[in-house]
């Protein structure tokens, strides 16, 4: 399946998520897990940190996802998770505003549970983003569109 991918690439172990886009199940939701300790990094450092962190995720993850997936001749192969990473970004913003409904553990698995549910079933307009764009912009674009999803659900059981 993978075996034209080299984790010796650089740009290779980046888009699949430091290997766990290899998963032989599930790989978008390994890519998701592998996620969890940059995040819990950036949540440490100030908030611009985590918008400039995330926005450089977004930005280079364009074209590192173009790149894998031109060295493989596959689009959007399933082993390219660099977009679930950049997309839980997206969708942890809210805690790195401080936002908090219950605890950092719990939100940050009410945000995980809901980006998964955004990036797997692709309601409109994320599924319209999914079977429109192409390149590395179309491999990014609807989790970062999941990943925003997920932050406005989050946001909206803040307020009620």
């Amino acid at each position: 399946m993978a075996a034209q991918f080299k984790l010796s690439n650089p740009i290779h172990f980046l888009a699949l998520g430091f290997g766990s886009g290899l998963a032989p199940i599930a790989p978008g939701t390994f890519g998701t897990l592998a996620a969890l300790p940059l995040v819990a990094v950036l949540l440490w450092l100030p908030v611009a940190v985590y918008v400039v962190g995330t926005a450089l995720a977004l930005i280079t993850g364009v074209w590192i996802c173009a790149k894998a997936a031109e060295d493989i001749g596959v689009h959007d192969h399933s082993a390219i998770v660099w977009d679930e990473i950049a997309g839980f970004l997206v969708a942890a913003l809210p805690l790195a505003l401080g936002l908090e409904f219950v605890n950092l553990l719990v939100d940050v698995a009410i945000l995980f549970a809901l980006f998964r549910i955004f990036d797997a079933l692709k309601p409109w307009p994320i599924s319209w983003l999914d079977n429109n764009l192409g390149g590395g912009l179309g491999i990014m674009v609807d989790d970062v569109a999941a990943g925003g999803a997920a932050a406005a659900v989050f946001l909206m059981l803040l307020l009620f």
